[in-house]
């Protein structure tokens, strides 16, 4: 399959959108023989925080001498991102090679009439990365829960450990409308006799998980129980009930923390059943973790700070570490037409100097009039422009405007993020 053949098979496959059930990923990797089964697996799910475990837990266990796979969503900018091992992107032939080969399996599933049609995009690529890190001889695959828990196409793994980083409101269509539902979907990562790392939820969220938890026979591990951080010249030292662990780093924003904290406690977790993990390489895994995307910044003039901040939670976090910093910004602002896009407004608008509305260029986007109606009297000043390119320029202007020590502020989609890196990457092989 040609690499125009395997853009056209997944883009076919994108309009399709968001299926939940396992029938058609276990179909698919039992035609495959079972590559998810080729290696152990650890498995992260959460409202917002489950990217940021999974680089955490990747860079340790590389430095712990382990051959890893790596499989996250959404990507910035190209698909490849989604599937790594050992830190670098699938390249296009190996992903031609593991796309191919799962269309192959499915064409054979529907000759057959065992599937009525052809997985969705989020299938395909969640069956090749399986394929590919077969193909790679991981030694143990970290896997990023796409939507929910129970029915995403990630639970085929039989994961050795799990996590849960957070619960909040977000794809309420899909999860459900109360915290406590969102809970129980994203508690379908747990495995009977097996660990789950619980980051900090709120109470109804906490029982729902250990509602779950009694009912599947699933050991709970909450992250903070006997956990306690203190600073140490610039780094963190971490005690938890098993290990002391000095010197760690996290990722910028206060609530790295609780991720740092629920990656560690997983990694402990891991080792204990039976993951060759050196729990001692922690403090320079940690520091080399990276993640874009997620509060990256980007100098110039005007430097840029990109982040997702998709859904309320996310969004208060971004707020709280711009009120930390103290900084003027420039909001550029867009995001999906599912979201809430009032309760995101209510958490960015007010503090910034001025806001550019547009929209990345994906059907489920809203439009910038659309996010003006939706955020109501917060978004009286906004400016609006469609090309993401323009509205770019336009914040960079409005940020120069206002001097040196103004940031552009990417946020509301990892879509968005995603077309801003896009960008930048143009400019600088223009230069």
């Amino acid at each position: 399959m040609t690499s125009h053949r395997i853009a056209g098979y997944l883009a076919r496959r994108v309009r399709f959108g968001i299926k939940f059930g396992l029938e058609t990923m276990r179909a698919l990797v039992a035609e495959m023989g079972h590559p998810e089964r080729a290696c152990p697996a650890l498995l992260v799910a959460g409202t917002n925080g489950k990217g940021s475990v999974v680089a955490y837990c990747d860079a340790a266990l590389r430095a712990s001498g382990l051959r890893t796979g790596r499989y996250t969503s959404p990507h910035l900018v190209r698909v490849s991102e989604r599937i790594a091992v050992d830190g670098r992107e699938i390249s296009g032939t190996d992903l031609e090679a593991a796309v191919g080969a799962v269309r192959d399996a499915a064409d054979r599933l529907v000759r057959r009439g065992v599937l009525a049609a052809h997985p969705t995009f989020f299938e395909v690529l969640t069956a090749a990365a399986f394929a590919h890190f077969r193909r790679k001889r991981v030694d143990v695959a970290v896997l990023e829960v796409g939507l929910g828990g129970r029915l995403d196409a990630t639970n085929v793994a039989e994961p050795i450990a799990s996590a849960i980083v957070s619960v909040d409101l977000d794809h309420e269509v899909y999860l459900g409308r109360t915290i406590a539902a969102i809970a129980r979907e994203k508690a379908g990562v747990m495995r009977r006799g097996r660990p789950t790392v619980v980051g900090p939820l709120a109470e109804e969220a906490r029982r729902a998980v250990r509602e779950r938890a009694r009912a599947t026979g699933a050991r709970v591990v909450e992250a903070r129980r006997g956990a306690r951080f203190r600073p140490a010249d610039g780094a963190l030292d971490l005690r938890t009930p098993t290990a002391a662990h000095a010197g760690l780093r996290a990722l910028p924003g206060a609530h790295q923390r609780d991720n740092l904290l629920v990656a560690v406690r997983l990694l402990e977790e891991a080792r204990r059943s039976g993951l060759p993990v050196d729990l001692s390489k922690l403090p320079e895994a940690s520091a080399a973790t990276r993640w874009p995307g997620r509060l990256e910044r980007i100098p110039g003039d005007p430097p840029l700070l990109l982040d997702g901040a998709h859904n309320p939670a996310g969004a208060r976090a971004l707020a709280a570490h711009l009120a930390g910093r103290g900084e003027p910004f420039v909001l550029l602002f867009g995001a999906m037409a599912d979201k809430d896009l009032r309760g995101l407004a209510r958490e960015l608008f007010p503090p910034a100097s001025a806001i550019v509305l547009t929209r990345p260029r994906i059907s489920r986007a809203a439009a910038p009039e659309e996010i003006a109606r939706r955020a109501g009297r917060s978004a009286a000043r906004a400016r609006r422009q469609p090309s993401v390119a323009r509205a770019l320029a336009l914040a960079r202007r409005l940020a120069r405007a206002e001097g040196q020590a103004t940031t552009v502020v990417v946020a509301g989609s990892l879509y968005l993020v995603g077309a801003v890196k896009a960008i930048l990457e143009r400019e600088a092989r223009r230069r």
